[in-house]
């Protein structure tokens, strides 16, 4: 299953607009016509009126026919800056650390998706906005409801927050510790592990990243037991698991948590963001934690903006949309745009107007990327490549 990126706007259409002109079509008397016209309308037995009201309306007006188009428009979504705020609320909000000033910005990126829409409104919206029409089966599969599709893009959200922070603390040399996110139901660690239990050691080795509780559990077969050390509202404990058949692949043990990263020592970070998700802001996200832990600005003070996965490691990954994530930079006003180097192909294609579009492997480049911008040093970018 494919998330697109961050997807900001996952709207029905509305066509309350559009119902009364399409109904209005449909009662107003219309002229005789031609001969030829005539036939066309009887051999197809289909009424002008509806095939105005499948371009307008969402159905045919007094039955329960369905008249939107199986596609999906994709575009540039809104952006929000991270070391800012959002109604007030810091979009991160940091605790148990001196947090340093900031100025510029560090814009995360979205992609709008639209879906439920009548032929006349995809017609619009690759016509006139410049969308991408593709089939809605790329950003939903058949199988999956909305709110299935809904948890897997917040949980992929929850995913990417914690791995943005490990990678901020892995950068300015801080400890970090596995939390229990959720038990999946009847799993092997159902009746052993709680949500909010603190990993500390896995099979006797002590264990500071998800990560290395992955590796280690992957180390093993389906049905070997090994023992799981833990914190408890602070007291510790053991569990004796024994390791489960993975679902999607038949030779991977199963422990059956899912697991995020937070700082070991007083440091706590929020992500206030709502109504987002995907994978695709946690280079984003890390660089504005360490922005603001970390003296001095990353940005320079340059309005600066971004997208791509991150891992604990501070790799950056490619992510979906990008051309309509630079069209939404370049449209907040952006300066720089810091791309995945693996989306540099199709980067080259967009619009960037006069933005720098830097090409960035990990947390590190992104970091010389943004200095280098600040100074007036050439940067890297992905028409350099």
């Amino acid at each position: 299953m494919a998330a697109v990126g961050l997807t900001a706007v996952n709207q029905p259409t509305d066509n309350a607009d559009n119902t009364e002109s399409a109904e209005t079509t449909a009662r107003a008397p219309a002229p005789a016509p031609r001969k030829g016209l005539r036939r066309a309308v009887i051999a197809t037995g289909v009424p002008l009126a509806v095939i105005t009201a499948a371009l307008v309306v969402g159905g045919v007006p007094g039955t329960s026919i369905k008249l939107t188009v199986p596609y999906a428009a994709q575009g540039a979504g809104p952006t929000f800056n991270t070391l800012g705020d959002v109604q007030g609320t810091p979009v991160i909000d940091i605790e148990g650390a001196d947090v340093d000033e900031t100025s510029g910005t560090l814009d995360m990126t979205t992609v709008s998706v639209r879906t439920n829409m009548t032929l006349g409104q995809a017609l619009s919206r690759w016509l006139i906005h410049h969308d991408s029409i593709v089939p809605i089966g790329q950003i939903m599969p058949k199988d999956v409801s909305d709110e299935e599709m809904r948890q897997f893009n917040e949980q992929a959200f929850v995913a990417s927050e914690a791995a943005a922070t490990v990678a901020a603390m892995r950068h300015l040399g801080e400890p970090t510790r596995v939390v229990v996110h959720g038990v999946l139901k009847d799993a092997p660690a159902a009746d052993e592990l709680h949500p909010a239990d603190v990993l500390t050691k896995v099979a006797g080795r002590e264990v500071t990243e998800p990560q290395q509780v992955q590796k280690i559990v992957r180390e093993h077969a389906p049905g070997d037991t090994i023992e799981v050390e833990y914190l408890r509202n602070d007291e510790p404990g053991t569990a004796s698991i024994k390791l489960g058949t993975n679902p999607e692949d038949k030779a991977l043990p199963l422990l059956g948590v899912t697991m995020t990263s937070e700082p070991a020592g007083d440091i706590t970070v929020n992500y206030n963001l709502n109504d987002i998700g995907g994978p695709s802001a946690g280079m984003i996200f890390s660089l504005a934690v360490i922005d603001k832990l970390s003296p001095g600005e990353l940005n320079g003070g340059r309005k600066v903006a971004g997208t791509g996965t991150i891992a604990e490691d501070g790799s950056v990954g490619p992510i979906g949309g990008i051309a309509h994530k630079i069209e939404g930079a370049r449209d907040g006003g952006a300066e720089l745009f810091l791309a995945p180097e693996k989306n540099c192909d199709e980067a080259r294609k967009a619009d960037a107007g006069n933005m720098t579009v830097a090409s960035v492997t990990n947390i590190d480049d992104a970091i010389a990327a943004m200095e280098d911008f600040a100074a007036g040093r050439p940067v890297t970018t992905c028409s350099s490549e």
